[in-house]
């Protein structure tokens, strides 16, 4: 029974990746052979763009053409130059996003900003179940602002947000849950707290790459995201920032760092905040990893983020149904539905840690969440629907063997 549904699920997988307006964009990556990589949602793999492309910076621009490369290749245009290829996936206009920093760092400065465009305003409102920096990092934002902090999950945030009225400075949510692939309404959300005259800022890390977001269409006013997960810009990619137009020139973050200055190279003793999106800078980038995450956006050339949408809710769903043919009896913690979910599929399991290790063993490599989360994140550029359904197999079988039991399976490295 099992064989016979495995081979039917394989022939529809493959008439749909043979359909896919995506088939020839796997060919853009280096991908082990044997590997079926479902952990873009943690790190994405590694473009075939990128290495010659490091090769070039090293080699060249910094072999060869030593500090001029600041001038010669744009090295100081490289945050807001890859800022704007960024932009282009998360429906941003040129001008308003900045490639820099780190996740954390970036949050920092617009919650603290956003906090200083709504002056008098005493509420912060985020998601208790973000990831734990974001809760770290608004909190300690808050701290400096001289704002309270509210944990409020996204299904009550509406009431929340009414509730607190014209005290809500910002609120600061995550489009996709990033333990169990939820993706959040940014539309309705960021409606009802414009309606009582707060900002909202988002954070992208699990939706930037991945699927549309439209930013400006949906007139959201501050977003962060990263550039090492579904951007595939490698271990340690600059974050990026976005701030909308609108409130460009009133944005007044906290790091005042001289790359973030109107006038860097007078080296005058006070700060004068650049115009434009570059007041988002603090110092100098780390450039290699900068100029790596550009050649990996290459592996977007010609595709929408509507074609990466499609692909993406195709394989998680071929993915789940593959699940559902093959007898898996799994709590999903991932709903079904395509408008709720993101680009990973999320099953619950008490020993999922040692799943995920026997899974790995095998071939298939995701990752575990804490308390018993199995994470598989589907990266929509290179996954295909063959490996949607040889994963699902990879699943039952470990599954219904114990494999999971093996005590190898529970030993836990530094990073899980």
């Amino acid at each position: 029974m099992t064989a016979a549904a495995l081979d039917h699920l394989l022939a529809d997988a493959a008439e749909l990746d043979s359909a896919s307006s995506l088939a020839h964009v796997r060919e853009r990556f280096r991908l082990p052979e044997g590997v079926i990589y479902l952990d873009g949602n943690s790190l994405g793999a590694l473009p075939k763009a990128v290495p010659a492309a490091v090769a070039d910076v090293v080699t060249r621009q910094w072999g060869e053409q030593l500090i001029r490369s600041w001038n010669d290749e744009d090295w100081w245009g490289a945050q807001t130059r890859v800022g704007d290829q960024v932009g282009r996936l998360v429906g941003a206009a040129p001008g308003q996003v900045v490639v820099t920093d780190s996740t954390s760092i970036n949050l920092f400065k617009a919650i603290v900003g956003a906090t200083r465009l709504r002056p008098g305003r005493r509420i912060v409102l985020t998601d208790p179940d973000s990831f734990p920096t974001d809760l770290y990092i608004t909190d300690a934002a808050a701290r400096l602002a001289g704002v309270e902090v509210r944990r409020v999950h996204p299904d009550e945030a509406l009431a929340a947000i009414a509730e607190a009225g014209d005290e809500l400075a910002v609120a600061s949510y995550s489009q996709i849950d990033y333990r169990t692939g939820e993706k959040w309404d940014l539309v309705a959300l960021t409606e009802a707290v414009h309606a009582v005259g707060g900002l909202i800022c988002w954070d992208l890390c699990h939706s930037a790459g991945a699927m549309e977001v439209d930013l400006d269409a949906g007139q959201a006013d501050l977003a962060v995201g990263c550039g090492y997960k579904y951007l595939n810009g490698g271990p340690g990619a600059p974050a990026f920032l976005y701030v909308a137009e609108r409130h460009l020139a009133d944005f007044d973050q906290p790091l005042t760092g001289w790359h973030g200055h109107a006038r860097p190279f007078e080296m005058g003793p006070s700060y004068d905040p650049a115009p434009g999106i570059t007041r988002g800078r603090v110092g100098t980038p780390p450039l290699i990893s900068l100029l790596a995450l550009e050649a990996a956006l290459t592996a977007f050339e010609g595709l929408s983020p509507a074609d990466v949408r499609a692909q993406s809710l195709s394989v998680t769903g071929t993915f789940i149904a593959a699940l559902d043919t093959l007898g898996v009896d799994l709590p999903l913690a991932t709903p079904r539905e395509d408008d709720r979910r993101g680009s990973q599929v999320s099953l619950r399991h008490p020993e999922a840690f040692a799943v995920v290790s026997a899974l790995i063993a095998r071939g298939v490599i995701g990752d575990f969440r804490e308390p018993d989360i199995i994470r598989l994140g589907f990266g929509p550029l290179y996954v295909t629907h063959a490996d949607a359904v040889n994963a699902a197999e990879h699943v039952r079988a470990v599954l219904d063997s114990r494999e999971f039991e093996r005590p190898e399976f529970a030993e836990r490295g530094a990073v899980t």
